[in-house]
């Protein structure tokens, strides 16, 4: 189970932070990231973090002012979000897979249930 916390409103220019804690899994998730969806529009790869050799991917839209980052236990992973624009506003969804990078939201084998981020202009 992943369970996400940190959305809500923001104004432009803001900053938010976004928690996801994996629970009930005895295996390790090598690979945490996050998606984001808009109404109508398909779920897209914000951030993504893989262990093994410290991989991460970031969209372009928020290179240079999210940042992706993990806890010391490998379950818990962070959005750090600056420099918010409107055009972020979404339902941002945790995702993790065992091992392996992926950009791709069926790649991923569980899912939290949606935090809402609105920046407001």
């Amino acid at each position: 189970q992943l369970v996400e916390s940190g959305g809500g409103l923001v104004q432009a220019g803001g900053s938010l932070r976004l928690s996801c804690v994996a629970s009930g899994a005895t295996f390790s998730l090598n690979t945490m990231g996050w998606f984001r969806q808009v109404p109508g529009k398909q779920r897209e790869l914000v951030a993504t973090f893989f262990n093994g050799f410290g991989n991460i991917r970031y969209a372009e839209s928020v290179k240079g002012r999210f940042a992706i980052s993990r806890d010391s236990n490998r379950n818990t992973v962070y959005l750090q979000m600056n420099s918010l624009k409107p055009e972020d506003t979404a339902v941002y969804y945790c995702a993790a897979r065992p091992s392996g990078i992926s950009i791709v939201d069926r790649d991923y084998d569980f899912w939290g249930q949606g935090t809402q981020v609105t920046v407001s202009s």
